[in-house]
């Protein structure tokens, strides 16, 4: 009974130092285990198998007359069902990927209006929408272009300017 106790408090260690040391196991090896199991060599899931195996096993040897290898058994079949688990729900989570982040080039082709009038072949400002937030860049033009003129973006030159052309009708 000790020895499966243990186990399963060991488990729970393991468990604990996972959410410290994540990913530790993927990387031992220096990427020969990358993509080779998949996940299932992840501390979670040997922990959830190792506690698993200690929790079930000591139940099953202190709730029924069965030995300690029909209790070792047990506990190593609930250690499989927790450890596949425990890779199911992590794969899932790690699935879950966000949206892509905004990148100066997404400005290209935008509408937006300019803020601070632009002189020709100087800077002034607009303020365009990126991902459904105001963004105020600075901004180039060939032609001088006045304060509240709808424009074009035409390129992205850095990361806090952008070209742009008046918007003909």
């Amino acid at each position: 009974m000790t020895l499966f106790l243990g186990l399963g408090i060991a488990g729970i260690v393991l468990l604990v130092l996972s959410l410290i040391f994540d990913g530790i196991l993927e990387g031992l090896f220096g990427g020969v285990l990358d993509g080779l199991f998949d996940g299932l060599l992840s501390l979670p899931v040997i922990a959830g198998f190792l506690s698993m195996l200690g929790f079930g096993g000591a139940i099953v040897l202190g709730t029924t007359g069965a030995g300690t290898v029909a209790a070792t058994v047990a506990g190593a079949l609930a250690g499989l069902v927790a450890a596949w688990l425990t890779w199911k729900f992590s794969r899932a989570l790690m699935r879950d990927q966000t949206s892509a982040t905004p990148r100066s080039d997404d400005l290209v082709g935008t509408s937006g209006s300019v803020v601070t009038a632009i002189p020709a072949e100087g800077y002034g400002e607009v303020l365009l929408r990126l991902a459904g937030q105001h963004v105020k860049l600075a901004a180039k033009s060939a032609v001088p272009v006045a304060r509240g003129t709808e424009i074009w973006v035409e390129a992205a030159l850095s990361a806090t300017s952008v070209a742009v052309r008046p918007v003909e009708r």
